[in-house]
């Protein structure tokens, strides 16, 4: 785990944790990969992180530079959650949540790879606390931002699990299944939680997580 200090990060040293962060969770055997397999998807992302590290802000207790993510169609949300940890205590999925896997990204989000990408200049919203997740997405659009989905919310957790707070926890507006929900991050018991609240329903500890940009493997 790293801590997030204020301090410049260098992007390759960064990278090279995450990445290794990864693969001593398990993540190759999650995803039905050798370790050199997985290695080989994420290492095309290096040169993309080192050619945005040096232009973006330093990392923040709210806000970092990137994230490495590995989507559900290499391991699903059900398999990364417990490996998302908080001070010993592993993540998990709510148990109104068993339809994880329904939920895909909304119309005016693209993603770069299906596999893995960057998740550029990430944000956890705490501006948007007690904001309702459907005005948030108006606000993050409006600022040339876009929300998260499940994937990169439990990225962002993986990679930095103290951008996860008490009353400052955060939605990922970007993921929907065609009803009212939408899935969130928070702190349940010590752990990390995915569940979900109404589109409609602001909460005091919930804000909406937003990136700037989203960069995928150089196309051959």
């Amino acid at each position: 785990m790293t801590t997030i200090t204020g301090q410049a990060v260098d992007a390759g040293l960064e990278f090279d944790r995450q990445v290794d962060r990864l693969l001593a969770l398990g993540y190759p055997r999650e995803g039905g990969l050798t370790e050199d397999a997985f290695t080989e998807l994420l290492a095309p992302l290096r040169d993309e992180a080192l050619a945005r590290g040096a232009a973006m802000d330093e990392p923040a207790r709210d806000r970092v530079p990137f994230v490495v993510v590995v989507t559900k169609h290499v391991v699903p949300a059900e398999r990364a959650m417990p490996l998302t940890c908080l001070r010993g205590k592993p993540g998990f999925v709510s148990a109104d949540m068993s339809d994880v896997h329904r939920f895909e990204p909304i119309e005016r989000v693209d993603l770069p790879d299906k596999h893995a990408y960057l998740l550029l200049d990430v944000e956890r919203g705490d501006d948007l606390l007690d904001v309702r997740p459907n005005d948030a997405l108006v606000t993050i659009t409006g600022r040339g931002r876009t929300p998260l989905t499940v994937d990169e919310g439990i990225a962002l957790v993986t990679a930095f699990p103290e951008m996860l707070e008490k009353n400052h926890c955060f939605s990922l507006v970007a993921s929907r299944c065609g009803d009212k929900r939408v899935p969130a991050l928070w702190i349940s018991k010590g752990a990390p939680k995915l569940g979900w609240c109404w589109a409609g329903n602001p909460h005091t500890w919930l804000g909406s997580a937003s990136c700037g940009g989203r960069v995928g493997r150089p196309q051959e």
